[in-house]
């Protein structure tokens, strides 16, 4: 899960609230107080979501940052939600009374580390450890769920037992002053207080060790900034996510964009219901000839690069 700024040019006459859409009261209260500071423009939000055991990209539009429109967008949903630390998201899985676990982004607290200056020798041990983590990720990238679990459990369990051990000597020596004194403290200090959340990947081979798949999602949003520069209306917005979502999906499934888009609009226009059919992966399975094996040979390609690196 990750968010972009979007441009939003409102409407200069409030709408009425529509009573069954759980949104309209929160979009209304947006739209009054840009309207109070006379803004030319509100900054929206583009919502990215990336399945992981169901191969969608969905993205969705709200005219605020508010954690009301993941919360509705979750409503129906139980399981595991990967993202950064926002606390955001801890409110969301508070109140899904436990249908909703929270594991977080291990990029993000790595990233913080390498960013800091203070203790280089101290920062050097995390950054290998954290190196030796994303090697057994890569180790593990083509193996199913069952064996990606085992794996963790024999070679990343272990490293993470190092690092415990290291924050407990660390708290007892100079941990404290090192907090007080320094960005790599706080970046310590970062992974202490969502380390359950950082550790969460190592009981379920589903779940990625980071956020970074859905993160790079948000160049698709970027792209799409570029081009069409903001959202008109709020239904501008909503049926550019609804497209987003069509294409992101399609080049997920590596299908010729053109020809999956083109073929379900035609059909959801001619009065189809059969939504089944249209998902990209039955839609694939209906047109093997619109598969790309390029972009399968790329992927497989950049996959390779990726373990080389780690």
């Amino acid at each position: 899960m990750k968010q972009a700024s979007l441009t939003l040019l409102y409407p200069k006459v409030i709408p009425p609230e529509d009573p069954d859409n759980p949104r309209s009261a929160r979009q209304i209260e947006v739209i009054k107080e840009a309207l109070e500071k006379k803004l030319l423009s509100i900054t929206a939000r583009m919502w990215a979501y990336r399945g992981v055991e169901v191969p969608l990209n969905v993205f969705d539009f709200t005219v605020f940052r508010h954690r009301d429109g993941p919360e509705d967008f979750f409503q129906d949903f139980s399981g595991v939600l990967l993202g950064d630390c926002w606390h955001g998201f801890e409110a969301i899985t508070v109140a899904s009374q436990a249908r909703i676990i929270r594991a977080a982004c291990n990029a993000h607290a790595r990233r913080k580390i390498s960013d800091s200056k203070a203790y280089p020798e101290d920062r050097k041990l995390w950054m290998n450890w954290y190196r030796e983590l994303y090697r057994v990720e890569a180790e593990a990238r083509e193996l199913t769920s069952a064996e990606r679990l085992e794996l963790r459990q024999a070679k990343s369990v272990p490293i993470w037992n190092r690092i415990d051990q290291w924050m407990e000597e660390a708290e007892q020596r100079t941990y404290q002053v090192i907090l007080r004194s320094s960005d790599f403290g706080k970046s310590l200090q970062y992974v202490r207080n969502h380390k359950l959340e950082l550790m969460r990947y190592l009981s379920d081979g589903r779940i990625p060790i980071d956020n970074n798949e859905t993160e790079q999602l948000m160049k698709q949003v970027a792209i799409g900034r570029k081009n069409w520069l903001f959202a008109g209306s709020i239904v501008g917005g909503e049926r550019a996510a609804g497209f987003m979502t069509l294409v992101s999906s399609a080049v997920r499934s590596n299908l010729h964009v053109w020809q999956y888009v083109m073929d379900v609009l035609d059909q959801l226009l001619a009065g189809s219901t059969d939504y089944e059919s249209l998902l990209p992966w039955n839609w694939a399975e209906a047109h093997p000839d619109q598969i790309r094996q390029y972009r399968i040979n790329e992927n497989a390609t950049r996959a390779r690069g990726y373990e080389q690196k780690s």
